[in-house]
């Protein structure tokens, strides 16, 4: 998998978390990746997730993609101002 999806938006959709917006942090492979909400998965301890478990949306949080280290406080901030409307 390349990292097309990389900082993008995605909704669980299994799981104790189901309908929780995360940000995509880091790619494992192809079945598994790193998701973050910056509130109960924090940056440090990101959760390990199966693509298949995850409606993915076409919004991108770009401070990610860039080197630059991301706050806890940024993701969720950011997460918020999305609202609640799930756009897959």
């Amino acid at each position: 998998m390349n990292n097309n999806y990389l900082g993008t938006v995605v909704y669980s959709k299994a799981g104790r978390d189901i309908d929780r917006k995360f940000i995509i942090m880091d790619i494992i492979n192809e079945e598994y990746v790193y998701i973050s909400d910056g509130d109960l998965r924090k940056v440090e301890k990101p959760k390990r997730k199966k693509m298949k478990h995850l409606i993915i949306t076409d919004i991108v949080f770009n401070d990610v993609l860039s080197n630059k280290t991301v706050s806890n406080s940024e993701i969720r901030k950011f997460l918020q101002s999305l609202g609640s409307n799930k756009e897959a």
